[in-house]
């Protein structure tokens, strides 16, 4: 054991058996070719606990099938009692009372059935617009586009809540029509328009904004947003126009001389303009009234000295 041993090949074609083993396999610490009676211990109790960790875990799965499978069961005889018990009920009922399936109308409806039969959720906020017979149609279906546009909702749906908008002499209206006579919201849309086609207001020409004027005594701020909501209404789009029209509403000022000295281009650059003039003159006004505090009188009463003025004086020599 002491000793160490070399191999030393007999011939040139004579080839090691142990070569491709040691190609193989690892080195034997001891020097030796192959592995070792540990090793392969080794690797036999290595190969055991992973099958013993599969074995548990084979295990497991059957257990949760085996559970899963149970639980099926009971919910499956849990549905076939509660469908038998709902077709004993339902048997009952029909045999009693012999009521239809779908139960008689109140009251006429100018709604199909389709639309009758619609749910509408008890958590749905509806809009929060009125109709009452006098009022713009046009300005009314737009109020209510825009707000069921952020509840959404089917056909029928709309139909149901924009009855819920009627009052008054529209929902007089509305109940003379027809029983079962709307099917759609388009429909009930076009019936609506050309009920009330004579409270539509006159369409705007954008001759209309020569007409905007600022009032004696109205604010910049004031006419700013009469000019701007007009403006919004005619959907202009040409800003040689809309900058022409507001020099020749506003009336003579400090504003309109600097518009007569710095012309503005568009109209975004004349609101900007207006928006610094009128918080200008706010500071101004609030500086004006604030009051002023006078200047203390003098009295005959010593004043105070001050720390540093008494510390200067008591270091001060007196003159002799």
């Amino acid at each position: 054991m002491g000793h160490d041993t070399k191999h030393c090949p007999t011939s040139k074609n004579q080839e090691d058996p142990g070569d491709e083993k040691y190609e193989q396999g690892p080195v034997a610490p001891n020097g030796g070719e192959g592995l070792t009676l540990q090793q392969v211990m080794e690797a036999m109790r290595a190969l055991q606990e992973e099958m013993a960790a599969s074995r548990a875990n084979q295990e497991r799965i059957q257990a949760y099938l085996v559970a899963s499978q149970a639980t099926s069961e009971d919910l499956r005889y849990s549905n076939e009692e509660l469908r038998r018990d709902l077709q004993t009920r339902a048997g009952e009922r029909e045999g009693a009372d012999q009521e239809p399936v779908t139960p008689p109308r109140e009251f006429p409806t100018p709604f199909s059935q389709e639309i009758v039969d619609a749910a509408i959720p008890v958590t749905l906020v509806g809009p929060k617009v009125t109709f009452t017979g006098t009022e713009d149609p046009e300005a009314h279906l737009t109020a209510f586009h825009t707000q069921m546009m952020l509840v959404g909702g089917s056909d029928a749906m709309r139909c149901k809540l924009f009855m819920s908008t009627l009052a008054g002499t529209a929902m007089d209206w509305f109940i003379s029509l027809p029983d079962g006579h709307v099917t759609s919201f388009p429909q009930l849309t076009k019936l609506f328009r050309a009920q009330y086609i004579a409270n539509r207001a006159p369409p705007s020409v954008s001759y209309d904004l020569f007409d905007v004027r600022q009032y004696q005594g109205e604010s910049l701020k004031e006419f700013l947003h009469r000019f701007g909501a007009q403006m919004v209404r005619l959907n202009l789009k040409d800003e040689k126009m809309m900058v022409h029209m507001f020099r020749k509403g506003i009336v003579p000022g400090p504003f309109s001389e600097s518009l007569i000295r710095n012309h503005s281009k568009t109209f975004a650059e004349i609101r900007r303009r207006a928006v610094a003039h009128i918080a200008t003159k706010e500071e101004v006004s609030e500086k004006r009234t604030c009051v002023v505090p006078t200047w203390p009188r003098a009295t005959g009463r010593p004043q105070t000295l001050r720390v540093h003025e008494a510390t200067t004086e008591m270091k001060t020599p007196v003159k002799q």
